[in-house]
């Protein structure tokens, strides 16, 4: 077993799988580098990635698909409470030009890797994050998923 614990079954399901593997097949393909090493193993390496990443898809109101053992940390969650939560619940309420701002810039460039601000564990405590990398979710036929994103504490 490794320190983060094993990767919950939820995320083993084989259509959850290939859907949170998009999330390090996107970041080579928009960023040209690698989140994760690809293969079979995938998942569990975003899941024991020492980054928190986190993902979410392409609902009205988005709600995470993903979250790694950091991630869960981070946020003071489980991975069920997690992954029924909507993204925006995760963060301070950004004000409307800026949330138009950062969404046009990642749209327009697929991602971005300056982001900062601030998140919301479920408990209430708030955390700053800085230089986080936000990117599209797009399958090889270029159809959009969601949106990820990967930062260190």
């Amino acid at each position: 077993m490794s320190k983060t614990g094993s990767l919950p079954a939820l995320y083993r399901q084989a259509a959850r799988a290939r859907r949170i593997s998009l999330i390090a097949e996107s970041y080579r393909l928009l960023l040209g580098a690698s989140l994760v090493d690809s293969g079979p193993e995938t998942v569990q390496a975003l899941w024991e990635l020492p980054a928190v990443v986190v993902a979410h898809g392409t609902e009205p109101d988005p709600v995470f698909f993903f979250g790694n053992a950091s991630a869960l940390a981070a946020f003071e969650c489980t991975v069920m409470e997690f992954t029924t939560m909507a993204s925006r619940l995760s963060a301070e309420a950004p004000l409307r030009a800026e949330r138009q701002a950062l969404l046009e810039r990642v749209t327009a460039n697929g991602f971005i890797e300056d982001y900062a601000g601030v998140r919301i564990s479920r408990s209430g405590r708030r955390f700053a994050v800085e230089k986080a990398i936000v990117w599209n979710l797009i399958d090889d036929q270029g159809s959009y998923h969601g949106q990820a994103a990967t930062f260190t504490l």
